[in-house]
């Protein structure tokens, strides 16, 4: 009895951890088809997001100026998996309001400058 009242309670709580930013993503690939790993967990009272590995095309890890540096930061639930924060967009060297949307293993990352907003897949890796 108690084990079923552990997988029960375990499998409920399931969606509602599926469904937070934590953790570590592979963007989709910027402008140079490059992607990176970046790795969003507490800072404070929010997440953070720092780049951890960076890949060209070829999937060769790379060295850039943004490999361990904080590129989102202040990021907060919404409600609905849907989270809110700033990040750091290197190709217009701007900081910029971000919405962050998980479902599952994926996170559609959506950053705006004024009315000009551009979206990113993000896989969940970790």
């Amino acid at each position: 009895m108690r084990l079923l009242l552990t997988v029960l309670i375990s499998s409920l709580s399931l969606p509602a951890l599926a469904e937070t930013a934590a953790g570590t993503w592979l963007t989709g690939p910027d402008k140079k088809g490059q992607v990176g790993h970046i790795r969003l967990a507490p800072c404070g009272s929010a997440l953070c997001g720092t780049v951890l590995k960076a890949f060209d095309k070829a999937g060769r890890e790379v060295v850039t100026p943004n490999v361990g540096k904080r590129v989102i930061w202040d990021v907060k639930p919404l409600g609905s998996g849907t989270y809110a924060g700033r990040m750091y967009v290197s190709m217009l060297d701007k900081n910029v309001n971000g919405e962050f949307r998980v479902a599952g293993q994926a996170m559609t990352v959506k950053g705006c400058l004024g009315p000009i907003c551009q979206t990113q897949k993000w896989r969940r890796i970790d």
